[in-house]
């Protein structure tokens, strides 16, 4: 389990049909849960105290963004909760419901900025106003939901401490809706 709260982010160093490497300074060993941009991997082997190396499905490749990643590219990190870490964000599970593309993202006074992203079909019915949703891995709270999409304000922190400065219109974003909405949903029979 994740918390959508970023501790890291780290650049692509390689990447090829199985094998992710991300340089990054977070301690973890083999077999430790690590968030990148949302996904939930396990970590193979830590190729120095910089660098993280995961082994990769073509499964993941295929139903996330990070088939998509390049060298350079920034990605962001999450260890897995521990027992008796303060919960900051919301429960995340690091299972990817969809990747979707930004549509927007505008700067705002002050620092803060709009992040306005595709909504796919299969989440409509999990995504409200009020409501969290990890974009990227990030525990944002919904602020706007329209047929087709939904935004989120970001903080000056979030845009700091993450990789949404740098993504663009079109580019896509991996989306896990809220745990708890999935589940009320599901017992509603929805």
């Amino acid at each position: 389990m994740f918390t959508g709260i970023i501790q890291r982010t780290g650049t692509v160093a390689r990447k090829n049909e199985s094998r992710l490497l991300v340089r990054a300074r977070l301690s973890a060993k083999p077999g430790d849960s690590v968030a990148v941009n949302g996904a939930c991997l396990t970590v193979t082997a830590p190729r120095s105290r910089a660098a993280l190396c995961f082994d990769v499905h073509e499964e993941t490749w295929g139903r996330t963004n990070l088939g998509a990643l390049k060298p350079g590219d920034l990605v962001n990190l999450e260890p897995a909760l521990r027992a008796g870490e303060p919960l900051g964000g919301h429960l995340v599970s690091g299972h990817i419901d969809a990747p979707a593309r930004i549509i927007k993202l505008s700067r705002l006074s002050g620092g803060f900025a709009r992040l306005r992203v595709e909504l796919p079909a299969a989440l409509k019915n999990l995504v409200a106003v009020k409501g969290s949703i990890a974009v990227d891995g990030i525990s944002l709270t919904v602020t706007r939901v329209v047929r087709g999409w939904f935004e989120a304000a970001l903080v000056p922190h979030t845009l700091a401490s993450t990789n949404l400065a740098r993504r663009r219109p079109g580019e896509s974003v991996n989306l896990e809706a809220d745990l708890i909405a999935r589940y009320v949903a599901r017992s509603l029979g929805r």
